[in-house]
C-alpha cells in the first residue's frame, strides 16, 4: 500500500539517459510522489515551477550542461489567433469536445495504440499496454479530466457531446491558476486537419471560461522538430532562470 508523504516532499534524480530530443546528449531528471491529500496543491506549486506530471510523478529536467528544455504556458487573456490558427479553428468546427472522468475505455486505447504505431512506433512510449494506459490515465491523486472529441451531432448543442468514432483524446490537470495538457492523442488518417493543434485551441477557450490566466503545454526545447509547434501559440511565458518571461 502507497502511503501518504511527509509534509515536505522528497525529490530524487535520475541516472543519466540518452536525451529524446536533441542527439548527443544525456538527461537527468529531478522527481517527486504526488500522493495524498496535498497533492493538488503541490502540483499547482510544481507545475509554476517547470515541473511536468506523469501519473503519480511530478519531474523536471535536471541536466548538467544544458538547460534546452523550457517550461511554457500561453497567457490565454491576451492570446490571438493567427490566420493560419484560424483555419484550424474553422477547418474543426464540426468537432466538439467533452469532458469525461479520468477513466480509460477500450475506444481510447485504441486510438491510442494507432496513433502511436503510426507517429511514434519508436518512442518511449510505443510498448505500453491496456494496464499500461490504464494507469496514465486514471493513476492520479489531482483534479485530471479527459476531453474525448468527436463529431458534433444533432443534440451535441444540448449535451455538449459529440457522436461518432472518437477522433481525438487530451488528457488535462485543472490547476488553481489554469490548465496543464498532459497529454494528447489523435487519429493519424486525419492529419489535414491539424487536430493537435486543434486541442491545443480549445483548451485555451477552455482555459479562458474558467476565469485562469494560463494554459501550459509543457517543454519547448529549441531545435527540436518535435517541439517546435509550441512557439505558435503566442504571447506566452517561458521559465528561465529568473522566472517567467515573456515571448511574443
Amino acid at each position: 500500500m502507497t502511503r501518504e508523504p511527509r509534509d515536505a516532499p522528497q525529490f530524487y534524480l535520475t541516472a543519466p539517459s540518452p536525451c529524446p530530443y536533441l542527439p548527443d546528449r544525456e538527461e537527468r531528471k529531478v522527481f517527486t510522489h504526488l500522493i495524498g491529500r496535498k497533492s493538488p496543491t503541490l502540483n499547482d506549486s510544481l507545475t509554476q515551477s517547470g515541473f511536468r506530471r506523469s501519473q503519480t510523478i511530478a519531474y523536471r529536467p535536471a541536466c548538467e550542461r544544458c538547460r534546452a528544455c523550457v517550461s511554457v504556458r500561453v497567457l490565454v487573456n491576451e492570446f490571438e489567433l493567427s490566420r493560419n490558427l484560424r483555419r484550424v479553428r474553422d477547418l474543426n468546427a464540426d468537432l466538439i469536445g467533452a469532458v469525461m472522468p479520468a477513466r480509460a475505455t477500450s475506444e481510447q486505447y485504441s486510438l491510442f495504440r494507432t496513433y502511436l504505431d503510426q507517429r511514434h512506433a519508436d518512442g518511449g512510449m510505443a510498448d505500453m499496454s491496456v494496464l499500461d494506459y490504464s494507469m496514465m490515465i486514471e493513476d492520479s491523486h489531482v483534479n485530471t479530466q479527459v476531453v474525448e472529441y468527436r463529431r458534433r451531432g444533432p443534440d451535441s448543442r444540448i449535451n455538449g457531446r459529440g457522436e461518432g468514432p472518437l477522433i481525438g483524446v487530451a488528457l488535462t490537470d485543472v490547476l488553481a491558476d489554469g490548465l496543464s495538457m498532459v497529454y494528447s492523442y489523435y487519429d493519424p488518417s486525419m492529419a489535414d486537419r491539424s487536430l493537435g493543434t486543434m486541442m491545443i485551441l480549445d483548451h485555451i477557450e477552455r482555459t479562458r471560461s474558467l476565469a485562469q490566466p494560463h494554459l501550459y503545454l509543457g517543454y519547448w526545447v529549441e531545435g527540436s522538430r518535435k517541439m517546435a509547434y509550441k512557439a505558435r501559440f503566442l504571447p506566452q511565458e517561458r521559465l528561465g532562470m529568473a522566472g517567467w518571461d515573456r515571448a511574443g
